[in-house]
């Protein structure tokens, strides 16, 4: 059935910063809007007691922000050591240059063009700081270049865009793939079992409990979207426009150009896998 409301995934709870784990504190950026939901989640990670810290996505280049999580380091008696980036989205990685400038800190990424004074990030690497341990995931998908981190010690997964604290994310076409992301979400949902994740931080929204099955909606919604878009398809939908009115009737409408991406991607892997021919484009 085209158009069909899916199960709500994650809170209708409001979301604002602060101390949310043992190591973990959000400091919410001052950029809500419906791409975003509440901000970008920017996350300080720092071990109780340990003289160094990490940044998770500074956000936008927001000097009122960025300083803001620089005092938060400082009031803990530590320093900035690492910035690291989910992925190399304006609302997340746009304020990394100026934190570096500020604090010395290097910025890594996966994406060449998003580093400064630091080195990249594969899958099986470690970042440090004191007894803080993060581990990253790759997980390409909604951007070419996403990552997650994994707290093992704690059991949380900081997941950037791949996973949002409420709703479902974009597949940002054509830089993000279907293909990839439902590779990445089967990845992470096996991950939560053989790792014993506890919690999922996002880049935008609250924190999701359960991660196993917020992972299991996220790709039972990707596998009902794909019906849709199979379906409008067949229905006589001539462009993307055309389909992006029919599956998505229900999201709102300012959310069109971000449904229109993921149509985008979906029409692509329905391609590919030979279910539809190239008309519409």
């Amino acid at each position: 059935m085209t158009g069909r409301v899916l199960p709500f995934i994650g809170s209708k709870m409001a979301w604002a910063g602060g101390p949310k784990t043992m190591v973990a504190t959000c400091a919410l950026a001052p950029n809500a809007s419906p791409w975003t939901l509440d901000g970008t989640n920017t996350w300080l990670l720092h071990a109780p007691g340990a003289s160094s810290a990490i940044i998770v996505d500074p956000g936008p280049s927001d000097e009122g922000h960025l300083r803001e999580v620089v005092e938060q380091v400082a009031a803990r008696e530590a320093r900035i050591t690492a910035i690291l980036l989910t992925h190399g989205h304006v609302d997340h990685s746009e304020g990394a240059r100026r934190l570096s400038e500020i604090t010395g800190a290097p910025v890594r990424a996966v994406d060449p063009m998003h580093r400064h004074g630091g080195e990249g990030l594969a899958a099986g690497d470690v970042v440090t700081a004191g007894e803080l341990e993060l581990r990253v995931i790759v997980t390409p998908g909604h951007s070419s270049d996403s990552v997650c981190f994994l707290l093992p010690d704690e059991g949380s997964l900081l997941t950037g865009d791949t996973v949002l604290g409420r709703g479902t994310t974009v597949v940002a076409w054509p830089d993000g793939r279907l293909s990839e992301y439902l590779v990445s979400l089967a990845n992470l949902r096996d991950l939560t079992e053989r790792a014993d994740v506890k919690r999922i931080l996002p880049g935008h929204g609250p924190i999701l409990e359960a991660p196993g099955a917020i992972l299991t909606s996220y790709l039972e919604h990707r596998m009902a979207r794909l019906d849709d878009v199979r379906d409008a398809v067949a229905g006589g939908a001539g462009s993307t426009a055309d389909v992006v009115a029919i599956a998505y009737a229900n999201t709102p409408r300012e959310l069109w150009p971000a449904a229109e991406l993921s149509v985008r991607a979906q029409l692509e892997y329905l391609r590919d896998g030979g279910e539809i021919g190239a008309e519409i484009c």
